[in-house]
């Protein structure tokens, strides 16, 4: 283990913090830019250590992204949440895929991964709005998070069954997942009673432990855990839901130690030289997504939010953690050059801010509108310093 690199990181990470906390940008953010500085001018290299705790720590975060969800807004917002996060997905998703291969001429493969890049919805960014500004409880805020959801299944899906590569080992891989999404929420209960409320936290380690054997199973059946892993999270949603505690003891342990090491290393990834030789593609790019997001979602927030609808329209155009994955995953497997990593990199990020500054700004809820005095312009929680949530 290079000593230099871990001393290098471990002060990344604790400025990443600081910063967040003085300028008010989500902390995932910040560790993408330090790692876009370490890896450019500090000379901090990749080591197989730090490749390790970043697989992890993407499966965790995707895991994370289940629990968040709310199954009870899946259950009375169905139709309304699956109609707009559909067409959340599907067209950024076709547009970006197609704009890849016949516009840019890219390769079939680097081209679904553009598309699936994409076309994410960052559950995190959205979230964090939602309850900053009072909406979770409204039908509002109930149909952009499920729409999330459904926008995010989409993206994990497409991930999973575009790159799988059929071998034997599918067949145990396939088995674990459906027995630990089926298993472990009807014992969790029990789980809980016995061994809960404990200082070592055996309530983190076993869903760590049915974490790894995912990612174990995924790399010898040449797939990739992240859908079993946010289905898992869906389904111990409820189980956490009525432990709030160790739901946030568990969000402390990814947020501080492992996700710095996921945003770190997606920045190191991202060549300067390239962004800034690619400038007009990366503009390009946002005006895909941010067009087909607007495309797709608005005539259905029309219909079904009227009076929200380009505030729902922005917000489901935003993206950060599952772009993120999926574009290092696109990398680490030799889909995309490192070229294309940054570029589709910077445009995730550029999605995770624009679009919500300008709901926030322009497009309030009017009961927000109502709500508040006229001047009074409520920042988005994951843009607020010290908000340090998966982004």
């Amino acid at each position: 283990m290079d000593l230099r690199i871990a001393v290098e990181i471990g002060a990344l990470v604790l400025v990443a913090s600081m910063i967040s906390r003085e300028i008010g940008v989500s902390i995932a953010i910040v560790e993408i830019v330090l790692g876009v500085i370490g890896g450019n001018y500090l000379d901090v290299e990749s080591t197989s250590w730090l490749v390790f705790l970043a697989s992890f720590a993407s499966i965790v975060l995707t895991f994370l992204a289940g629990v968040e969800v709310d199954p009870e807004v899946l259950r009375t917002k169905f139709k309304e949440s699956a109609l707009i996060g559909a067409a959340s997905f599907l067209f950024p998703f076709v547009a970006a895929w197609a704009f890849a291969y016949w516009a840019l001429g890219w390769s079939s493969d680097a081209a679904q991964i553009a598309g699936v890049a994409l076309s994410t919805t960052s559950l995190a960014v959205v979230y964090a709005v939602l309850v900053e500004t009072g909406l979770t409880n409204t039908t509002t805020g109930k149909i952009i998070m499920a729409a999330t959801f459904v926008t995010d299944f989409g993206t994990a899906a497409a991930l999973s069954i575009l790159f799988i590569t059929p071998t034997i080992w599918l067949v145990p891989f396939f088995a674990a997942s459906a027995f630990l999404i089926v298993g472990m929420p009807r014992l969790q209960p029990w789980f809980f009673s016995r061994y809960g409320d404990r200082v070592t936290e055996p309530e983190i380690k076993w869903v760590f432990a049915a974490l790894f054997l995912l990612m174990y199973l995924g790399d010898k059946a040449e797939s990739h855990a992240v859908l079993p892993a946010f289905l898992l999270g869906l389904a111990m949603a409820g189980s956490f839901a009525r432990h709030r505690t160790e739901q946030q003891r568990f969000r402390v342990v990814a947020f501080s130690m492992l996700t710095p090491f996921f945003f770190i290393r997606a920045g190191m990834g991202i060549e300067l030289d390239a962004v800034g030789a690619n400038f007009g593609l990366i503009a390009l790019l946002f005006i895909v997504k941010v067009g087909a997001k607007m495309t797709g979602v608005y005539p259905l927030a029309r219909r079904y939010l009227t009076d929200d609808a380009w505030y729902t329209t922005l917000l489901m155009s935003t993206g950060l953690t599952f772009g993120t994955i999926s574009t290092t995953f696109g990398l680490n497997a030799g889909i995309i050059t490192k070229d294309q990593f940054s570029v589709l990199l910077t445009v995730v990020i550029l999605t995770a801010v624009v679009p919500t500054l300008l709901a926030q700004r322009f497009f309030q809820p009017a009961l927000l509108r109502r709500d508040a005095p006229p001047t009074s312009i409520a920042a988005p929680a994951a843009l607020q310093p010290g908000s340090e949530g998966q982004g």
